[in-house]
Formats: structure tokens, C-alpha cells, sequence
């Protein structure tokens, strides 16, 4: 995964040094789209995807606005048993909130890395593309370099939503691929606590913007084009349009500010 987007050779390049050390290797890509440099964003699709693949996989994950500086490029073990390769910028965070983190190492053995010639811009290549393919054909990890204190590692600030005497205050944190539904920060077990039920029309505030949207299973339940509130697939409240694009039809700023009163 990076944000390298495919307009360039960058991600064949990593693909290929990976074959080269582990001709055997499946490699699946989860997205090479994320939003330049946004870590947040990264670390919501790492930890979205890990669920779907085996227990033993390893992620090879680059969003590295920090490249060249002293940053660690770093080999993370979840509880789960699954292996994550990126650099120590806090992407780790949400995946480490739900299946806790068993070991770390900084990775800085020049055997694991493509060369004595490592560049200052392309780590992706020199670094964490060589050991993710180290660790996908079986080599002992401890060999990467010196142990890390998991609760050392550099974390994102929480952004979940909270539900007080006013409400539930949350933000939106991205939207839906390309189809302009708005991701909220809101667990569906915290939506919950505000008493509102399947059918009820639910008075909410995006960015400052007030709407009163049915609260539905799916789009179909309302008319083409008309909005509504929903729990999505990863289990988050959002809202959406049937058939449209919320986000550019109210033309919603990033991490816009979420309001939603308790029912009465």
C-alpha cells in the first residue's frame, strides 16, 4: 500500500525488487491511491484490510512524507500475527487499538535493505520493499535490527467521536472511494447511544450545515438522489446520497465538524 498513486514506474520498481528476493511471493495490492502524505488515511485502510488476509501476511506499507529524516523505517508484529514494514509515523495507531502490537525492531541491517547505495527519497525501494519480501519468504525477523518498545511508537491523536450532555461531536474523515459518501469517526455502537432507531429522521450538522436525514439500512431506502444516514460496511455511521454524491453535492470540507443531538 502507498501513495505513490500509477502514473510512474515507483510501484513496478517495488514489486520487482520484492520478486527478486522472494520469486514466490503473492503479492496483493490494497490500494497505491492513498491521499499524498496522509497518514490518517493510510492507517484507516491498514487496519481496514488486515482482517481479510491470513495471520501470518505481511504488509508492506509506504506513506512516508518524512522520507530521508530521522524517522524509523520499523517492522511492526501485531497480537494477531501478522507483520507490518512502514516507517514510524503513526499509521500503526487504529491497528494497534484493535489487535494490540506483540514486538517491534527498527529495521537497520544493510542485509534486508536493496544496497549499500540506499537514496534519501526512496525508501519504498531501498528499504521496506526488500523486508517485506525478507519476512514474506521466512527469514527470522529478529535479524532486521535492534528490538523496539511497543509503546514507544509514534501514535496519531484519537479522533473518535464523543457523546456527551450536547450530543455526539465527531468529524468526517474521508469519503467512500469515488462514489462521495462521507466516512464519519462514529462507531455504530456509539451512534447507538443517542436513541435513534432504523426509520427515524435524525437532525445532524456537517461543517455547520444543518440536515435532517433518514437514518436507513441502505441506499435504495430512499429516492434516487435524496440523502441519508446509514451504518456502512466497516461498521461506521455515514452519510450518503442514493445515488449521488454527498460530498459534492454540499460541497463538505475535509474533516468537517459532526454534530447529532440526542433523540428525544
Amino acid at each position: 500500500m502507498t501513495d505513490f498513486d500509477l502514473k510512474d514506474d515507483a510501484v513496478g520498481i517495488c514489486k520487482a525488487v520484492m520478486l527478486g528476493l522472494a520469486p514466490q511471493v503473492k503479492i496483493v495490492d490494497i490500494t497505491h491511491q492513498v491521499t499524498p502524505y496522509d497518514i490518517a488515511q493510510a492507517g484507516r485502510f491498514l487496519a481496514g484490510s488486515a482482517p481479510y488476509f491470513p495471520r501470518n501476511a505481511v504488509f508492506v506499507a509506504v506513506i512516508d512524507p518524512t522520507v530521508g529524516s530521522s524517522r524509523k523505517a520499523i517492522i511492526v508484529k501485531s497480537k494477531v500475527g501478522q507483520y507490518f514494514v512502514l516507517p514510524d509515523n503513526g499509521m500503526i495507531t487504529a491497528l494497534a487499538d484493535r489487535d494490540g502490537l506483540a514486538a517491534a525492531r527498527e529495521i537497520t541491517n544493510p542485509a534486508w535493505m536493496i544496497g549499500a547505495k540506499l537514496s534519501s527519497t526512496f525508501h519504498g525501494r531501498d528499504i521496506f520493499s526488500p523486508t517485506g519480501a525478507h519476512l514474506a519468504r521466512g527469514d527470522d525477523w529478529t535479524e532486521a535490527g535492534p528490538a523496539l518498545d511497543v509503546a514507544k511508537l509514534v501514535r496519531l491523536k484519537s479522533t473518535a467521536a464523543t457523546v456527551g450532555a450536547g450530543g455526539l461531536h465527531g468529524q468526517v474523515i474521508g469519503t467512500d472511494g469515488p462514489f462521495g459518501n462521507l466516512v464519519l469517526n462514529v462507531a455504530a455502537e456509539t451512534f447507538a447511544q443517542l436513541g435513534y432507531r432504523l426509520g427515524d429522521r435524525v437532525p445532524v450538522t456537517i461543517g455547520g450545515a444543518a440536515y435532517t436525514l433518514p437514518f436507513v439500512k441502505t441506499f435504495s431506502d430512499v429516492p434516487v438522489g435524496e440523502g441519508l444516514l446509514y451504518i456502512d460496511s466497516r461498521g461506521r455511521l455515514s452519510v450518503g446520497i442514493d445515488q449521488g454524491s454527498f460530498s459534492e453535492v454540499h460541497h463538505v470540507p475535509a474533516e468537517a465538524a459532526l454534530e447529532i443531538p440526542a433523540k428525544h
